[in-house]
């Protein structure tokens, strides 16, 4: 399974470095097997040879160049990383980011064989629309995108979910994982108000293959909890 901490804008260089050890510490002391991604704020990447992969939470599709507050392929070189967040809600409704400026990033960076993990879900009024209307809104976030790219990971993410505390019901996240499974055979995570309390429950779903932990993912011994709720499923 993938266990993947999207730690947004927090966490200072200092504390990520202590968060990662921390995490080093815990996989190496049980032995942990399954693949955990942590994506840090910019401005706390940072080079790790462990167990534990540094991916972005954005980047530009440039080495370089004008393109004021964003970092490009140099900068993340300069870290190892090669793993990159792309198509995040946050990115997509308070940002602003559209399919296209998505497409042109996710090939630009699937051109350099990265690890893509490719976030696509619905707001609420799109799920309150019915189910017809609520496919059609998430199959647009697959328009362009190289469903078959050997290096891509999906996660689905409800919008609606993200940071309130609410979630779908694990009916509803079994039945939208099977229907995203006929559209791509990558890897899909769940994410969406993802906690330590139900982590569990959601990574013995069929057709879930791991979760994108936001605000949880914080704390350090929560994240670890899941990561082990993964190893035991898994064993």
């Amino acid at each position: 399974m993938i266990i993947a901490a999207n730690l947004k804008t927090n966490l200072s260089r200092k504390q990520t470095s202590e968060y990662v050890a921390e995490l080093e510490l815990f996989i190496a002391q049980h032995s942990i097997t399954q693949e955990v991604l942590v994506f840090p704020a910019l401005s706390s990447l940072n080079e790790n040879d462990g167990d534990v992969v540094i991916g972005a939470q954005n980047a530009y599709a440039t080495v370089n160049g004008a393109f004021t507050g964003e970092i490009g392929l140099e900068h993340l070189e300069e870290f190892g990383i090669r793993t990159i967040l792309i198509g995040h809600s946050e990115r997509r409704h308070i940002l602003g980011e559209s399919q296209e400026e998505l497409v042109v990033k996710f090939n630009y960076y699937k051109a350099l064989g990265f690890k893509i993990v490719y976030c696509i879900g619905e707001p609420l009024e799109k799920r309150e629309a019915g189910k017809e209307e609520m496919m059609r809104y998430i199959f647009s976030q697959y328009e362009g995108i190289d469903t078959s790219y050997e290096n891509l990971v999906i996660a689905y993410e409800p919008v609606w979910a993200i940071g309130t505390g609410l979630t779908p019901t694990l009916q509803d996240i079994k039945e939208m994982h099977l229907d995203l499974k006929e559209k791509s055979s990558a890897p899909l995570l769940y994410g969406g108000s993802v906690k330590v309390t139900n982590a569990k429950e959601v990574l013995e779903i069929p057709n879930v293959d791991g979760i994108l932990v936001g605000s949880a993912a914080l704390y350090v011994e929560h994240f670890s909890t899941m990561i082990q709720y993964a190893q035991d499923i898994s064993s």
